[in-house]
C-alpha cells in the first residue's frame, strides 16, 4: 500500500501499522472515533458535516523498498498485529548502528515492581522440620526451617533453599503439596506454562523438575489422596476438577473430569480431600459460564478428559453466584451434582481460596482472602451455616490469606499472607484474634505487598494523577 501525503483528521473503526526501514513500528489503534493532534488556525476551521474531512495536508519523504503498510481492523488484537508487524519487519541485523542507537531497544523511565517475594501457597513438612513457600512475584519456591521466626527489627528471614528460573517452569505458582513420605514438591502454575511441576526434596536452584505433568489451562488448587493415590487439580476458568494419577507425567490424561452447570463448580480455587469419608471440598469464588462443543469453533474437542474451555462457552450463559465450598464424592465425574454446599452471608465466605481438612478433627479449614481471616467449618456443614471459628483481627497478622497448611503432629496451622510478605503459624485451635506463635518474613515489618500480581492491563487516571492496575 502507498503511503499517502493527507492527513485524516478524523478515522474510524481502522487501525494502522507503518514499518520504517529502521524496524520500528507505529501502531494506531482506533476506536469509534479518534481526533489526531493537528493544529488548524480557528479561521480556517471548516464548517461541521458530521463526516470525516480533509482539514490539513502533509508532505511525507519518499518510502524505501523496505518499508511498507498494513491496514487492518481496529478489532484485531494488540499481539496479532505485533506479530503480523514482526513478521514483515527488516532484520534486526540489517539496521544501522546509527538507528539502532536512536530507536533500538531502551530501557524503562522507571518501574513499579514488588522486588520481595510474594507469598501464595504454603504447605508444612513436619517429617523434615521444613516449610515449602510459593513465591508468586519472582517465580520461586523457597524452604525454611519449620521453627524460624523473623524478629521484628529484622528485615527478612534468608530461605534455606530456592528454586527458580526459566528451567524450572516455576510462573504464577499457586497451587503447592509436600509428599509426606518422599519430601518431592508438587507445584502448579495458573496461567501460563500449563504444566505441574515435581522437583525432589534436594533440588535447589535453576533446575528442571524431575517430573513434568501436562495440565488444563488455569488450574489453580492441588490435592494429592495418598491412601487411593490420586491427584485432584481444580481448574479455574473453566469451573472443572481433573483428577490424575498421583504419578502421572508428561501427556497422560486425567482418570475423571468433574465439569458442569449440575456441580455447582464456579471459579474453584482451593481443594482438599477428606480420605476417610471419601469427601471431595471445592472452594468457589463464584464466577461460571456454561459450555458446550457446539458452542465455540469448529476445531478438535478437547483431549480426553480436559475440560472444555472458556472458547466454547455459551453466549449469554455468565454469571456470579454467592461464593461457596462444594462437597462431593470423592469419586464424583461428569456434570454430577454436590451431595451438599456450605454456602449464604452466615458463611463469611469471601474469595475462598486454599483449603485443608483435618479428618480426625472433623474440621475443614479456609483461607478466606476477600475476609482477611481463616474460617473454620464442620465437615458435615450444609447451607447458610456460621463457622464453628474465626482466626481473624490485628493480633494475628493475617493480611490476605491465600494458603493455609496444617501440621497435624504439632498441633500447628499455616497461614501464607499475600499482602504482607509473611508467612504465620498458630495453634491448630487458634480463635479470634490470637497473635502467631512465629512469623517468617521476607520483607520488613510492615511493608505491604504491591498485590501486583498477573495484571490484564494499566490505565492512566490524568485527574488524580493515579496509574490503575486491574489484576
Amino acid at each position: 500500500m502507498k503511503r499517502t501525503s493527507h492527513f485524516i483528521q478524523k478515522v474510524s473503526r481502522i487501525g494502522l501499522i507503518c514499518l520504517a526501514g529502521t524496524g520500528s513500528a507505529w501502531v494506531l489503534l482506533a476506536g469509534e472515533e479518534q481526533w489526531s493532534d493537528v493544529s488548524v488556525p480557528q479561521a480556517r476551521l471548516p464548517v461541521p458535516t458530521g463526516h470525516p474531512q480533509l482539514v490539513s495536508y502533509q508532505p511525507l519523504a519518499e518510502m524505501g523498498s523496505s518499508e511498507q503498510c498494513l491496514l487492518m481492523p481496529a478489532s484485531t488484537s494488540f499481539f496479532t498485529a505485533y506479530a503480523l508487524a514482526q513478521q514483515s519487519a527488516p532484520s534486526r541485523s540489517s539496521l544501522s548502528a546509527a538507528a539502532t542507537r536512536d530507536h533500538g531497544d531502551r530501557p524503562p523511565r522507571r518501574v513499579i515492581h514488588d522486588t520481595r517475594p510474594t507469598f501464595s501457597a504454603v504447605a508444612v513438612d513436619p517429617v523434615r522440620g521444613e516449610v515449602v513457600v510459593q513465591d508468586e512475584n519472582l517465580f520461586q519456591i523457597l524452604v525454611y526451617d519449620r521453627l524460624d521466626h523473623t524478629p521484628p527489627q529484622a528485615a527478612m528471614t534468608e530461605p534455606k533453599r530456592a528454586i527458580g528460573g526459566i528451567k524450572t517452569k516455576v510462573e504464577f505458582n499457586c497451587g503447592l503439596y509436600v509428599d509426606p513420605r518422599t519430601g518431592d514438591i508438587y507445584s502448579v502454575s495458573n496461567d501460563t506454562v500449563d504444566t505441574m511441576v515435581v522437583f525432589s526434596r534436594q533440588a535447589e536452584g535453576n533446575v528442571t523438575p524431575d517430573r513434568q505433568l501436562h495440565t488444563p489451562h488455569g488450574t489453580y488448587g492441588i490435592a494429592v489422596d495418598e491412601e487411593n493415590q490420586e491427584l485432584f487439580l481444580t481448574v479455574e476458568h473453566d469451573s472443572a476438577v481433573v483428577v490424575y494419577r498421583k504419578m502421572a507425567a508428561g501427556e497422560e490424561a486425567p482418570l475423571r473430569l468433574l465439569q458442569g452447570n449440575r456441580t455447582l463448580l464456579a471459579d474453584p480455587h482451593g481443594i482438599a480431600v477428606d480420605s476417610e469419608r471419601n469427601l471431595l471440598f471445592v472452594a468457589n469464588h463464584g464466577s461460571v459460564h456454561d459450555v458446550s462443543l457446539d458452542a465455540g469453533p469448529t476445531f478438535s474437542p478437547p483431549p480426553k478428559n480436559f475440560p472444555l474451555p472458556r472458547n466454547m462457552a455459551i453466549p449469554g450463559s455468565g454469571k456470579l453466584m454467592p461464593p461457596s465450598i462444594s462437597v462431593h464424592a470423592r469419586r464424583a465425574s461428569g456434570n454430577t451434582p454436590p451431595l451438599r454446599v456450605i454456602t449464604g452471608p452466615n458463611t463469611q465466605l469471601n474469595w475462598p481460596a486454599s483449603l485443608a481438612v483435618e479428618s480426625a478433627r472433623g474440621e475443614i479449614f479456609v483461607a478466606n482472602d476477600g475476609g482477611n481471616s481463616i474460617l473454620v467449618f464442620r465437615v458435615t456443614g450444609q447451607g447458610d451455616v456460621a463457622p464453628t471459628r474465626i482466626l481473624k483481627g490485628p493480633k494475628t497478622g493475617i493480611s490476605n490469606p491465600i494458603g493455609v497448611s496444617l501440621d497435624t503432629q504439632n498441633n500447628e496451622m499455616w497461614v501464607s499472607n499475600f499482602s504482607s510478605h509473611s508467612v504465620t503459624v498458630y495453634p491448630i485451635a487458634a480463635d479470634g484474634d490470637t497473635a502467631p506463635l512465629r512469623t517468617i518474613r521476607a520483607a520488613p515489618l510492615g511493608k505491604k505487598a504491591l498485590g501486583i500480581g498477573n495484571p490484564g492491563g494499566v490505565a492512566y487516571d490524568s485527574k488524580r494523577k493515579e496509574i490503575l492496575v486491574p489484576n
